[in-house]
């Protein structure tokens, strides 16, 4: 079986995560959606209300799998016997990162990566910008699915509401 990770930490997930997960999808007969965990960050929502809406948002994906990791994201791929991850790139400016990370990876345990260009319509697309924009107003509806779209809403709202 062809089996390959698309990591992240996906809060929330955009319709650029999504397109980099379908598009692997048809690639690859088992594709895990990792969410990884840094206890360094505070996110806007919990590891697990980010796993549900991305098992929400993949559930027409039969061969999608979502996870949680916290540490190093080959030993994510070695436990499950990953050989590939596959990342989206925005821009150059990501190209110059995620090949540094690549090539660390490949050097610790040989898990290639893939890189896989965004679609141009997500190319400024990142969670950060969606939460900023959505935290002062403006309709992001467009660049997330409905049901995170309302997700967020709801959650910007109970926090201007403390």
């Amino acid at each position: 079986m062809r089996r390959a990770v698309c990591p992240g930490s996906f809060d929330p997930i955009t319709n650029g995560h999504l397109d980099i997960i379908e598009r692997a999808s048809k690639l690859y007969d088992v594709v895990h959606v990792a969410v990884l965990i840094n206890k360094n960050k505070q996110g806007l929502f919990s590891v697990e209300e980010r796993i549900a809406l991305i098992e929400e948002t993949c559930a027409e994906y039969s061969n999608v799998q979502v996870e949680s990791h916290h540490g190093l994201l080959v030993d994510f791929c070695r436990e499950r016997g990953i050989p590939a991850i596959v990342k989206g790139l925005r821009a150059v400016s990501d190209f110059d990162y995620e090949l540094q990370m690549a090539q660390m990876n490949r050097g610790l345990t040989g898990v290639d990566t893939l890189f896989m260009p965004t679609s141009p319509t997500y190319s400024f697309l990142s969670s950060t910008l969606v939460k900023e924009v959505a935290a002062y107003g403006g309709d992001v509806s467009h660049l997330i699915p409905p049901t995170v779209h309302r997700r967020l809403v709801d959650r910007i709202a109970e926090r201007a509401a403390r």
